[in-house]
């Protein structure tokens, strides 16, 4: 997920000197590209077709690659895009992790509920409080912090094995290990988080509870 942090560059048609409406620019249409093809991972697992799923799978994960890529190299930066790109891998993800959860549509490889829970929620607290936060105080951009990254690439290839196994038939044993590491690198992230939202309160000056 990328992070705006300078100024934002939108695209001008090189013939008008017009500038592109933000949807139009490559980031953001890969951004897209990643939303749609979420339904379509979706239901290709409910018909059982995991090879099929597990390349919709790998394709989407690209345009999330792809489209920071062309963002930082193209200066495509947008508002848009900076809401398009994490919306995006968020739903990807948390589709994969619901679906292959529910054991008639993820064998041999079930994810265990513990782990989708405590990935989902970490998600949603972090989300609710970057709410709050920007509602209180303004903020429009948060920096990620290093446990977040790794539990989010842990995470997503995560996904990819477990989807890569369940089409070739496979269940190791070593996967019980990927779930530990998974698992003990979003929690990190989480409670990383939970001390930045307390600073940022604190650092801006909010008066204490009952205050």
């Amino acid at each position: 997920m990328d992070e705006i942090d300078g100024p934002i560059e939108l695209a001008e048609a090189p013939a008008s000197g017009k500038r592109l409406p933000e949807i139009l620019l490559l980031p953001n249409l890969l951004s897209v590209l990643r939303i749609l093809l979420t339904p379509l991972f979706i239901v290709l697992m409910i018909q059982r077709r995991p090879w099929a799923a597990f390349i919709v799978f790998l394709v989407a994960g690209a345009t999330d690659a792809l489209d920071g890529f062309a963002a930082r190299a193209l200066h495509l930066k947008s508002t848009l895009g900076m809401w398009l790109d994490p919306i995006g891998d968020k739903i990807l993800l948390t589709a994969a992790f619901v679906v292959l959860t529910i054991p008639a549509l993820a064998q041999p490889n079930t994810l265990p509920v513990w782990l989708t829970a405590l990935c989902i929620g970490r998600d949603v607290a972090i989300a609710l409080g970057s709410l709050i936060i920007m509602a209180l105080r303004g903020r429009r951009t948060f920096k990620p912090v290093l446990a977040g990254k790794a539990s989010t690439v842990c995470q997503v290839f995560l996904m990819y094995f477990v989807l890569f196994l369940n089409a070739t038939g496979k269940s190791p044993q070593s996967l019980g290990w990927f779930y530990v590491l998974t698992a003990l690198l979003t929690a990190v992230s989480f409670v990383q988080y939970a001390f930045i939202g307390v600073r940022m309160f604190r650092e801006d000056g909010l008066p204490p509870a009952g205050g």
